[in-house]
């Protein structure tokens, strides 16, 4: 079951820092959705460098929804 933080109602950089620290427990065979209210670019620079894979949604609303999971190793 994915995590799920909604970070729309949150101000800079709680949804940052909140997506991190569920990162730090995240299994490797699980995804962490995200929900913000625009486009997360410091976030994308720290998975890019920390091993993570994301794919960006941004819906009708406004709404940019993040999947982010751990890059497979092999």
């Amino acid at each position: 079951m994915p995590v799920l933080i909604d970070g729309r109602g949150l101000l800079p950089p709680e949804p940052l820092e909140r997506t991190l620290q569920a990162l730090e427990t995240l299994p490797d065979t699980e995804e962490l959705r995200l929900l913000v209210a625009c486009h997360p670019e410091p976030l994308l620079f720290i998975l890019e460098d920390n091993g993570y894979d994301w794919q960006e949604t941004v819906h009708a609303d406004g709404t940019h929804e993040l999947v982010i999971r751990k890059t497979p190793r092999g």
